[in-house]
């Protein structure tokens, strides 16, 4: 028996593992994949000439075992480990309406992977539902989350700069990693011809000054090498692995049992509430029951979807805390695709090392009333750096001496933005259970039913007009456009399904992440999220889970759940 159940070890579950653990709770952490070893399981020490196909997976292989996980920039021989085969974990969609599902099984999630971009949401964001009608109200404000946005920044530690702006709100940063000569150049250009634009550095979770917190836990400044996707050995930058779990684990309250799948959540039908999670094992197919007092569920959107609805019962025949019939709804990933890069002329100045940060340009559309003929809106991620060696030496092939030569110098600078739009929630965008298909465990296989609504078209078609207008207003030579929209999942943006609100009837979760209808069980993961802002979502389930953990351990001392 223990007095916590966490099911999920990435970027929440880390999170609220260790913020139980540390409040004293006994805390079980169930993860489906299999156990990673920080830095020893990592493969970030290989050298270009040790990767497997020069860091290519065959074609073949590609299109057999992983052809939604190659949609995504950082699959590749040397991260291969990290990604599912989606020929082993199937899942239907209809025909017309494409979900990238990008996803990876192991103890630390896709905190291994993730972008590391770390972002607050804002009070606009967090009453855009109120204001505009799309969705329902959210239960918090800004206010509610704030310290605890800085608690965790302050814990993980993001690098940025505090630049005033009601739409991104500033937070505990440590020093931000510099711009480069070129993206000062057109920060400058844009600014001055685009009123109300601000060109930024990214705010990201990289520790480019270590505090006591950080090197306490082993983790170290970060090097420039860019290979984050692969695991950082010198924990860099924040994960479960690094970072959450390790806290969690020095207060000895903390319990990790691996390759264990969620089967369900059990409930006592007197009371109402959950008394344990009935796992799966993932290689003998036994099952096993867990008990405790509180169950967290931070199996990720989609996958918390999937354990609600698999956890009917007489008591709940929709599926687990589903009487609303909202779990599997709205669900919502980012606007994204649309994309611009451009050569630029800039000083004969170099850069050192491999920055594992862009450049960011906050929201500046719609945030002083509706004044366009859309809803809500978008920023933008990019970079501009000068042409590295492999650029220079494809673009013009030599040999020897020349080529030689070609490669000391760089080439030119080369700009790239991305946008990231906030799609509206929708409730016929939805998880349900396949009814007759089942995975290898004998769960019933996911249906993904989600498609981009005409607004979120829209936003797409003028992310890529405005895109253009900052390139070219910096002097940029357009050399390649992308209007398209990425389907929904790529973003790996995913939130939603379990959505909170004020009221039972047309909501999962209360103003602390708690089930209405199952007092011990809380839901912190991106299926909390009534809506999705534009900014990437790590920090706010981060924050919402530690904000969760707190109330809990006090209800719990209450004798309330």
């Amino acid at each position: 028996m223990f007095d916590a159940i966490v099911i999920g070890s990435g970027m929440s579950g880390g999170m609220a593992a260790k913020e139980l653990c540390e409040r004293g709770l006994k805390t079980l952490v169930i993860e489906r994949g299999r156990k990673l070893e920080h830095g020893a399981s990592y493969t970030d020490g290989l050298q270009p000439w040790e990767l497997p196909n020069a860091g290519s997976i065959p074609e073949e292989e590609l299109a057999r075992d992983y052809p939604i996980q190659r949609q995504c920039y950082a699959v590749n021989s040397a991260t291969q480990q990290y990604w599912v085969k989606d020929s082993q974990h199937p899942y239907d969609t209809p025909a017309d309406k494409p979900f990238s599902w990008i996803r990876g099984y192991h103890l630390g999630g896709r905190s291994i992977m993730w972008g590391r971009q770390t972002y607050r949401l804002s009070e606009m964001d967090l009453t855009a539902n109120a204001r505009d009608g799309h969705g329902i109200d959210w239960p918090i404000r800004y206010a509610d989350l704030a310290p605890w946005y800085d608690k965790v920044e302050s814990f993980i530690g993001v690098s940025g700069e505090n630049e005033g702006l009601p739409q991104l709100p500033d937070g505990q940063f440590l020093p931000a990693m510099p711009m480069t000569d070129g993206e000062k150049l057109f920060k400058a250009a844009v600014e001055r011809q685009f009123a109300g634009r601000r060109v930024i550095m990214g705010r990201c979770a990289h520790l480019t000054q270590a505090q006591p917190q950080h090197t306490e836990l082993g983790r170290a400044p970060c090097q420039y090498r860019s290979l984050c996707e692969r695991g950082c050995s010198y924990g860099a930058y924040h994960s479960s692995l690094s970072s959450s779990l390790p806290a969690a684990e020095r207060t000895g309250n903390l319990t990790i049992v691996t390759d264990a799948i969620a089967h369900s959540i059990v409930t006592d039908p007197a009371t109402g509430k959950a008394t344990g999670v009935r796992v799966i094992d993932q290689h003998t197919r036994a099952a096993t029951t867990y008990q405790a007092k509180v169950v967290f569920l931070c199996a990720s959107t989609i996958g918390t979807a999937q354990i609600l609805l698999h956890s009917a019962s007489a008591a709940h025949p929709r599926g687990l805390a589903n009487g609303s019939d909202q779990v599997g709804r709205n669900l919502m990933d980012h606007v994204y695709g649309p994309a611009v890069q451009a050569i630029m002329d800039g000083p004969e100045t170099y850069h050192r090392g491999r920055r594992p940060n862009g450049i960011y340009i906050p929201r500046y559309r719609n945030l002083d009333g509706q004044t366009e003929p859309y809803l809500r809106g978008y920023g933008f991620q990019g970079r501009v750096m000068r042409q590295g060696w492999r650029g220079v030496a494809a673009a013009k092939p030599a040999v020897g001496a020349e080529l030689k030569d070609q490669v000391r110098h760089p080439g030119p600078w080369v700009v790239g933005l991305a946008g990231f739009g906030e799609m509206l929630p929708n409730p016929d965008n939805r998880v349900t259970l396949h009814p007759t298909k089942t995975d290898q465990w004998g769960l019933p296989q996911l249906v993904i039913d989600c498609h981009h609504g005409d607004n979120d078209r829209e936003l797409g078609r003028r992310m890529l007009e405005d895109a253009k207008a900052m390139v070219l207003a910096a002097g940029g030579r357009i050399v390649r456009e992308i209007g398209r929209l990425n389907p929904p999942g790529l973003g790996i943006h995913e939130m939603g399904t379990a959505r909170m609100g004020h009221d039972p009837r047309t909501s999962v979760l209360n103003r602390f992440n708690q089930a209405h209808e199952v007092p011990n069980l809380f839901i912190t993961d991106g299926a909390a999220m009534a809506s999705s802002g534009c900014q990437n979502p790590s920090l706010t389930y981060m924050a919402m889970s530690a904000r969760a953990a707190h109330h809990a351990v006090e209800f719990l001392k209450a004798g309330a759940i």
